[in-house]
């Protein structure tokens, strides 16, 4: 959703980030005409954008088409370097992993998306990889959900917009109301558990992970395959383990340096 137009808004700076992020795994090289379809830009503005990312060192082009370079990882390391809790988690998502033989994850919020931030991964387990930076819509993930869960209603609407135009499987909880509902349901209990909305074949079990303030701000799942990972091992097995993984990330947190809302320490 774009922005409300203002005197601090500075437009070209905005599209030009689009151009950044129009590349993606199905997108990873393009031409000019590609990007502006992408972009929705006009071919002689993404060239202007292409070539200041060509100067910056951003992207390289072979004369036709178009691919970002490794430089456009200062971007995200910016943020992940002020981040403390990586970091912190990472012993305790390695140790749950050995515990469990599973694949764990820690997520941020980011709009209607969940962002990794930190990961031990297993086996291979879905058709997409997973690395730190990788994104999914919210709403479908466990991750999501106990992170949207906890949000003020005035933020989850706008996390929810486009909620009925998500379904992953035929599994996906679309309907605006039955998926408040559930989120109610997994901010009282406080975990929640997904299965295979997704993708087929996957189910996982996430709980947020609380700073200082009481806050939710980050969440930790346990995915597993159907064939491993059934609905009373998650319930029995994974479930106390995950929550006791986030008690003691949450204890570490406590321990450093402090923390705001968002996880970031200054």
């Amino acid at each position: 959703m774009d922005p409300e137009p203002s005197d601090q808004f500075v437009q070209s700076f905005a599209r030009g980030l689009a151009v950044i992020r129009t590349f993606d795994a199905d997108h990873p090289r393009m031409t000019l005409s590609e990007v502006a379809e992408r972009t929705g830009l006009t071919r002689a503005a993404a060239r202007r954008f292409l070539h200041t990312l060509l100067g910056l060192g951003y992207v390289i082009s072979d004369g036709r088409s178009f691919l970002l370079t490794p430089r456009v990882l200062e971007l995200g390391f910016s943020y992940l370097s002020g981040l403390s809790l990586p970091e912190l988690a990472q012993p305790y998502l390695e140790e749950l992993s050995s515990t469990l033989g599973e694949s764990t994850s820690a997520s941020v919020l980011d709009g209607g998306d969940i962002v990794y931030v930190a990961r031990v991964p297993t086996k291979r387990i879905m058709n997409v990889g997973i690395t730190i930076g990788t994104r999914f819509p919210a709403h479908a993930t466990s991750m999501g959900r106990v992170l949207l869960a906890f949000l003020r209603p005035a933020e989850l609407n706008l996390s929810l917009a486009n909620l009925e135009a998500g379904q992953h499987t035929e599994r996906s909880i679309t309907e605006p109301e039955a998926f408040r509902a559930m989120l109610g349901e997994v901010r009282d209990q406080g975990w929640a558990l997904v299965d295979q909305e997704l993708e087929i074949g996957l189910r996982s079990i996430a709980a947020p992970v609380r700073g200082p303030d009481g806050s939710v701000i980050a969440a930790v799942n346990v995915a597993g395959a159907v064939g491993t990972a059934s609905l009373d091992r998650i319930l029995e097995v994974y479930r106390p383990a995950l929550l006791n993984a986030t008690d003691q990330i949450e204890d570490a947190i406590r321990h450093t340096s402090p923390l705001s809302a968002n996880g970031i320490s200054h």
